[in-house]
């Protein structure tokens, strides 16, 4: 196998494991195993396994960049369109995670472990090179969240929007467990198209609701 095969054959093995048991949970021997490379190959390719998870969040995230900013520029674009509204900013990162996830399949599971993984306190590494990456490529997208957004105070869009990242983290990590007791309590199971579909007006009224000074939980 050449150095290329090698590399990817750990990346997708790498993406696989780490879709099914996270990342903490994924040993080094694990992904040369699943990848049937030498136990030295993972350093050698990517310095070390920190490297690798960066190699695959490379891999996941920038066509997620890609595919959300080709729907914005769309969007804006439009002959006929006024301001892009929160409503539909929320419908195309949905759509961009759909997207994203019909080309592979472990996609979202990797996305969602990802944003679990780098607001870990050890991660500084893994947030410094995630912002370094793709800062400047969700700045606009979260720019124009901000201008529809309810007037707030800057240290307020910031948990407003860590607010919307937590919940569509904690929905779609846990997909799986939710669908099965939505099946048992209600005998149906939604697909994630309605779920993320779902969750567009939820995620919309908290960004939209005025932020109050009144801190009625304070005892």
């Amino acid at each position: 196998m050449n150095h290329k095969g090698t590399s990817a054959s750990i990346i997708k093995a790498a993406e696989i494991l780490f879709a099914e048991q996270g990342f903490a949970e994924t040993t080094v021997r694990q992904i040369t195993s699943k990848a049937d490379v030498n136990l030295a190959a993972i350093n050698y390719h990517f310095g070390s396994k920190k490297g690798l998870i960066q190699a695959v969040a490379e891999k996941f995230l920038t066509p997620l960049c890609t595919e959300l900013t080709s729907m914005l520029e769309q969007r804006q674009s439009s002959t006929d369109a006024g301001q892009v509204t929160l409503d539909e900013l929320l419908e195309i990162l949905m759509r961009t995670l759909l997207v994203v996830n019909r080309d592979n399949v472990n996609a979202l599971a990797v996305f969602m472990r990802l944003l679990e993984l780098s607001y870990m306190q050890n991660q500084e590494e893994l947030r410094e090179f995630l912002v370094a990456r793709y800062q400047d490529t969700l700045q606009p997208f979260i720019l124009l969240l901000r201008e529809d957004a309810a007037p707030m105070e800057d240290d307020e869009f910031f948990w407003r929007l860590h607010f919307l990242l937590g919940s569509i983290t904690f929905t779609l990590s846990n997909f799986q467990t939710l669908h099965t007791i939505e099946k048992r309590e209600y005998q149906r199971g939604a697909e994630v198209e309605k779920i993320l579909h779902r969750m567009i007006p939820v995620l919309s009224a908290g960004l939209q609701a005025r932020a109050d000074k009144t801190y009625f939980c304070r005892v």
